[in-house]
């Protein structure tokens, strides 16, 4: 399994959990989180914002599932604008169920 961790702008937040629900993936988290990029942020004439909002979805794949997950996601995020995002994609050691205390393969 994989986890993956894209940083969306926030206002592509619903076309992506939209897409990834249509293809059969409807679990995820969000997180709303700043950042600011390669640019060292944004500047507007002479106002300088040094943090941009963005939003963290987290999604567990599997990992035959990993290159529609990110695909799904590239195409429904990106605007082509400096600032669409980043995706990360790490291995999932364990997994376990809170209410059960179930290992999850």
């Amino acid at each position: 399994m994989k986890m993956i961790r894209a940083i969306i702008r926030p206002e592509k937040v619903e076309d992506v959990a939209n897409a990834l629900d249509t293809q059969g993936f409807p679990a995820l988290t969000k997180i709303e989180v700043f950042d600011r990029g390669k640019q060292r942020g944004l500047q507007v004439g002479s106002i300088t914002y040094s943090e941009l909002p963005k939003t963290m979805l987290l999604i567990v794949v599997d990992d035959p599932d990993i290159e529609q997950v990110i695909e799904t996601i590239q195409h429904s995020a990106r605007t082509g604008n400096i600032g669409d995002g980043k995706i990360f994609v790490t291995d999932v050691i364990e997994t376990y169920t809170i209410r059960t205390g179930e290992w999850i393969v």
